[in-house]
């Protein structure tokens, strides 16, 4: 039986249509947790309250953690991923709307979880379903693809709050059209889009490589959520930061610089995807961007003006967009088991909402009694040790041109 490496490539419109319906989850997520929830938050409390959104938060992400793992779980138990795509669509888009009539605190916290379990229903298969769809000749531009999903999710977020373009009443019901519409071309016309051999048991050892697969995930594993953790801390200290070295700095520069970058982030995440692909090298642009996360993260410790900070941070942003969106793919090639993946991917979700738990604390330790250049020094560190871990086995993992 042929490798996945031979399995046949999938043509072009496919490719497109799942990674707008991958980008449907940003735009599930970005503009109600960064916007649309705070600002629902002030209504209710009379005032911004940083403790319910604290609460919200935290207990989103526990929940989010656990249903992505449950959702990924009966995805692979099934050996069907359309139909939960489709119930976690539906569940997440009434929840979503539901957001909107919450009377309470405690009702908001308890509707958001409700929603996170909807959410992750639609975004463990899906994820998974690429796993089942594209051979691993294609896993490099497909994870350029999925550079899409930060994109768009921004985008969706100054759409739906940009001036009185939207009443506020009809922000969430926009929300929830947007993400149907984006997740449900790839779902209906993409019946008939696994490949059998993606289905097959895989090797014990890499193809092309002496690295067992076990030890090639735990290094995958480890290697994001260390670069999670430094662009954690990046988006949620990034004004704060910035307005220590320019008090005046506006919020509108700060949103604008981080729109910026995942747009530019887009068309190098493509081109790098390719060249992965063509060259049979799929984890060395994720070692390049690690490091180059690093050099970012060091220019920043030891920026002198504004200038200096805004490029170290154009460099570090951009190269994380670029390693989070090839990571999420070539995560695909290294895992063991098809009759598990969406089990296992929802395991490397973790690296996504772990570092929310970490973050917090590494910044109260260090930025009160050392500053942020203490912080942008170890951030700088874990993404080093990323590069390390990843250029290990960096070497040619698949036949060029497959």
């Amino acid at each position: 039986m042929p490798g996945p490496e031979a399995a046949a490539r999938q043509p072009g419109w496919f490719l497109i249509l799942f990674a707008l319906a991958a980008a449907g989850g940003a735009v599930a997520y970005v503009p109600l947790l960064t916007v649309l929830l705070p600002q629902r938050i002030a209504e209710l409390q009379g005032a911004e309250d940083v403790a319910v959104l604290a609460r919200v938060t935290f207990f989103g992400a526990v929940v989010a953690s656990i249903a992505n793992i449950v959702a990924g779980i009966l995805s692979d138990r099934s050996a069907l991923r359309r139909p939960w795509i489709l119930a976690g669509l539906a569940l997440s888009s009434v929840l979503l709307i539901a957001v909107g009539e919450a009377r309470s605190a405690s009702e908001l916290v308890l509707l958001v979880m409700a929603w996170q379990v909807g959410l992750n229903l639609m975004l463990a298969p899906l994820m998974a379903w690429a796993g089942d769809c594209f051979p691993d000749s294609q896993k490099g531009v497909l994870g350029g693809a999925l550079a899409l999903s930060p994109a768009l999710g921004a985008l969706a977020g100054s759409l739906v709050t940009y001036g009185g373009l939207v009443p506020p009443e009809a922000r969430l019901w926009l929300v929830a059209a947007l993400v149907a519409a984006l997740v449900l071309p790839a779902v209906i016309f993409g019946g008939a889009r696994r490949r059998a051999e993606l289905l097959q048991p895989r090797p014990e050892v890499l193809p092309g490589s002496t690295v067992p697969r076990g030890q090639a995930v735990r290094r995958m594993w480890l290697a994001r959520f260390l670069v999670q953790v430094a662009e954690g801390g990046m988006f949620a200290f990034l004004l704060f930061w910035l307005r220590s070295l320019a008090p005046d700095f506006p919020e509108n520069s700060a949103a604008n610089i981080f729109s910026l970058v995942l747009v530019c982030a887009v068309p190098l995440s493509l081109l790098l995807g390719r060249w992965s692909d063509r060259h049979g090298r799929p984890i060395l642009p994720l070692a390049g961007c690690a490091l180059l996360c690093a050099l970012g993260m060091l220019a920043m410790a030891g920026a002198g003006d504004l200038t200096q900070a805004v490029a170290g941070y154009v460099i570090f942003a951009i190269a994380a967009a670029i390693f989070l969106s090839l990571h999420a793919s070539q995560t695909l090639r290294v895992l063991p088991a098809p009759e598990h993946r969406g089990r296992d991917l929802a395991l490397f979700n973790l690296t996504n909402t772990l570092p929310a738990m970490v973050m917090p604390w590494l910044t109260v330790l260090l930025v009160p009694e050392l500053g942020y250049s203490a912080l942008f020094v170890l951030f700088a560190v874990l993404s080093l040790v990323s590069a390390v871990l990843l250029a290990s086995f960096a070497r040619p993992l698949a036949t060029p041109g497959n």
